[in-house]
């Protein structure tokens, strides 16, 4: 059986150092401060929010919220970014994607600070993740990833990778932080010719192409290490399931990380580490 990489042990030892963290900035007058910007009420939205206020309750971090009704217009949602941007309290912001198709989401990403720009919507952070540079910050899935390869042991140096998916969001910005680790990145996607046989090739395998089983036992090797970063709703199963075909994975690879369970709660770590790294700038 494959060892599983659970989030959980991931997201604890986190906390805890976040924790000490705040401790540290409180000791010096200034409380980490998290803005949420969400327009509508999806149940991703509402599910991720959750999870993240959860996370900052724990570590220690305030949290505003700037809740828009799904038909707010355009100016309504820049004013509220305009406002984070100029509370100089506010230290991070999380704005809710996809916005409604009605609206301007270049513009809404364009207008955010990026020094609080806390999961890469804005240029000048996607620049610092491409350029590894500490300008702006990381898509914090991205982030989750090398942390909990990080917490487990798993050395980068030189180690064969494939990421499976090349979305802003998670595929592109986990090759560049991979790379910066040194490792060899070999980047793939849906219409990769022969794509079984390029995972298989490899070490480490990130799998986050958005379509659920883009990873079966074809694809899989002997010792390998799995990252599902997948999130689908199995209908047949009435559950919820990765990218990859745990079931049929699992038994020939040597660990990967469950879903649910796996890079989930490490996420909601990874914004509460970037509001805490945010602070600490404005005192540098």
């Amino acid at each position: 059986m494959a060892q599983l990489l659970k989030g959980a042990p991931v997201a604890k030892a986190l906390t805890g150092e976040l924790a000490g963290r705040v401790g540290e900035l409180a000791k010096r007058g200034l409380a980490p401060k998290l803005a949420i910007i969400r327009v509508g009420a999806r149940d991703d939205d509402l599910s991720y929010e959750s999870g993240a206020l959860k996370r900052c309750e724990k570590v220690g971090i305030d949290v505003e919220r700037y809740l828009l009704p799904e038909d707010c217009p355009q100016e309504d949602l820049m004013a509220a970014i305009s406002e984070v941007n100029a509370d100089s309290d506010i230290h991070g912001c999380l704005m809710f994607r996809p916005l409604p198709a009605r609206l301007d989401e270049a513009a809404a990403c364009a207008a955010l600070d990026p020094a609080k720009d806390v999961d890469c919507i804005t240029e000048g952070s996607l620049y610092g993740v491409l350029a590894n540079r500490p300008k702006g910050f990381p898509p914090c899935t991205a982030e989750a990833v090398m942390a909990l390869l990080d917490h487990y042991g798993y050395d980068l140096e030189g180690a064969d990778v494939t990421v499976a998916g090349r979305s802003l969001v998670i595929g592109k910005p986990v090759a560049m932080m991979l790379q910066a680790a040194n490792a060899t990145v070999t980047m793939c996607h849906t219409r990769t010719r022969d794509l079984a046989a390029k995972c298989k090739a490899a070490d480490i395998v990130v799998v986050a192409a958005g379509h659920m089983g883009t990873f079966g036992a074809d694809c899989a090797a002997s010792g390998q290490v799995v990252v599902d970063v997948g999130i689908n709703w199995d209908e047949k199963n009435n559950k919820l399931a990765g990218d990859v075909d745990f079931e049929a994975v699992e038994p020939i690879v040597g660990a990967i990380t469950p879903v649910p369970g796996g890079i989930g709660a490490v996420t909601t770590a990874c914004l509460a580490k970037h509001v805490v790294e945010a602070a600490e700038r404005t005192l540098a």
